[in-house]
C-alpha cells in the first residue's frame, strides 16, 4: 500500500467501487465543461500525434472526471471530460475526485505543472491524504485510449545527450536491464507512458504523450530523472 500511495497510483480493490457505474447527479452549483474555454486553453508542451494514430476515439468520449471541492464528494463539482489547464476557474479548491470512465493525469500546478497523479477509474474521497499530495488539484489531462504500438527513445542527459536506449516496453530498472544511472530526456514516438523516479515504478511520476522532452525543467519537474518506464495500456482503463 505503501508503494503505491508514493507514486501516486491506486489500483483495483484500494478503493471503494460503489456507485461508478451508475451516472452521478451534480450538486447545486455544479459546473460544466464548456467547450469555447476549452478551445482556448493553451497548447500542450509536446507536439502530439494524430488522434487517428494515438486513440480510440469512442473510448475518449466517455472518459469524465468530477472534482469537488471538500472530501467524500460534498460542495460545489466540476465535471470534466478533457484537458482543463486550470482548475480555479471552476472551482476554489478541489479535495475529493471521482473518474467515472477513463484516466487522468492531476497536477498540483495550473497548466500541467509540478508533481503529477496517474488516476484510473474509481472513487477518491480524500486523494490527498491517500496518495500524500501536499496541494490541491489545480489542472488535470485526460489520457487517449491507445491500442498501436509503444515506442520511446530514453537518453542519459538532457537534450538528447549521454547513452541512448529505445524502449517497446516496460522497465522497471535501466540501471539493471541497460546499466543507464538515469534518464534526463526522452523522445516518445509511440503511445503513452509513465516515467517514475526510483526503480519499480516508486517515487515521484511524469506522464509522456508522443513528442521531445529535452528536458524536464520546462514541465515543473526540475532536476528529476527517472529510473523506471511503465506502457499506459487497455488494463489501466
Amino acid at each position: 500500500m505503501s508503494r503505491l500511495l508514493a507514486q501516486g497510483l491506486l489500483d483495483k480493490g484500494l478503493f471503494s467501487r460503489a456507485g461508478i457505474n451508475g451516472r452521478v447527479k451534480p450538486n447545486r452549483g455544479t459546473v460544466c465543461h464548456k467547450s469555447k474555454e476549452q478551445q482556448a486553453a493553451p497548447a500542450a508542451p509536446a507536439e502530439a500525434l494524430p488522434s487517428s494514430k494515438m486513440t480510440t476515439s469512442g473510448m475518449n468520449m466517455m472518459s469524465k472526471i468530477i472534482f469537488y471541492e471538500d472530501r467524500n464528494f460534498q460542495g460545489r463539482s466540476y465535471e470534466c471530460m478533457s484537458d482543463c489547464p486550470d482548475m480555479s476557474s471552476y472551482l476554489n479548491r478541489c479535495h475529493s475526485c471521482r473518474v467515472e470512465r477513463g484516466c487522468f493525469v492531476v497536477y498540483d500546478r495550473t497548466n500541467y505543472m509540478g508533481n503529477q497523479y496517474f488516476m484510473r477509474r474509481g472513487e477518491y474521497a480524500d486523494y490527498m491524504s491517500m496518495m500524500g499530495m501536499s496541494d490541491c488539484i489545480r489542472s488535470c489531462r485526460m489520457i487517449p485510449m491507445y491500442r498501436g504500438n509503444y515506442r520511446m527513445r530514453i537518453y542519459e542527459r538532457e537534450n538528447f545527450g549521454g547513452q541512448m536506449t529505445e524502449l517497446m516496453d516496460d522497465c522497471d530498472n535501466i540501471m539493471d536491464r541497460f546499466r543507464m544511472s538515469n534518464c534526463m530526456s526522452c523522445n516518445v514516438m509511440d503511445g503513452h507512458w509513465l516515467m517514475y523516479e526510483q526503480p519499480h515504478y516508486r517515487g515521484r511520476m511524469m506522464y509522456f504523450r508522443p513528442g521531445e522532452y529535452r528536458n524536464f525543467m520546462n514541465y515543473g519537474m526540475s532536476g528529476m530523472r527517472f529510473m523506471s518506464m511503465r506502457r499506459i495500456t487497455d488494463s489501466c482503463y
